[in-house]
């Protein structure tokens, strides 16, 4: 796979700088994405089934509508990428998730479907991302106001994931 280079500050959203840093500095971030699927998918499988759809704490998204915004963002993002890689110079909205949660219906769903999904996803995400060229990496557009790169946000999928994958296992158990 390729080898991609972590963005610097400044071709990101300041808020997404915390999701690049959990992403190992090793250029090697698609085989990392392509790992942390298995990863995330032998974990959900793990839970026991009455904690998928109860949060950890009242007002908290559940773990299905974790999985759920995982996949509505690594949408987004690859959407934004692809705009920007092909030089697609118009400024790009941002979204609110948490409009984005109540509608998904991922408490409705089951977890295999979810995960059907999210596989499905991450195949198209991974086959998107291997079809740019170098110089596509660099381009930088403007997305909810801010500059971003192509590289920038497969770094934010990748470290966004990982974030949710952390934050699940700290309220719901390793």
């Amino acid at each position: 796979m390729k080898n991609i280079q972590k963005p610097p500050p400044g071709e990101s959203a300041p808020y997404t700088l915390d999701y690049i840093a959990l992403v190992p500095d090793d250029g090697r971030v698609l085989q990392h994405l392509q790992d942390d699927s298995q990863t995330i998918k032998n974990y959900l499988r793990s839970l026991p089934a009455s904690k998928l759809t109860t949060p950890h704490k009242a007002g908290e998204w559940t773990v299905q509508e974790v999985l759920g915004h995982v996949i509505d963002t690594e949408r987004i993002f690859s959407y934004r990428a692809l705009r920007i890689a092909r030089n697609d110079m118009t400024e790009l909205p941002g979204f609110e998730q948490t409009d984005y949660v109540p509608y998904s219906g991922a408490n409705a769903r089951s977890l295999e479907d979810l995960l059907a999904e999210y596989t499905t996803l991450r195949a198209a995400t991974m086959t998107l991302f291997n079809s740019f060229d170098d110089a596509a990496w660099e381009r930088i557009g403007t997305a909810s106001g801010y500059p971003l790169s192509v590289r920038a946000a497969l770094y934010i999928v990748a470290g966004h994931e990982l974030y949710h994958l952390r934050s699940i296992k700290e309220n719901y158990g390793s």
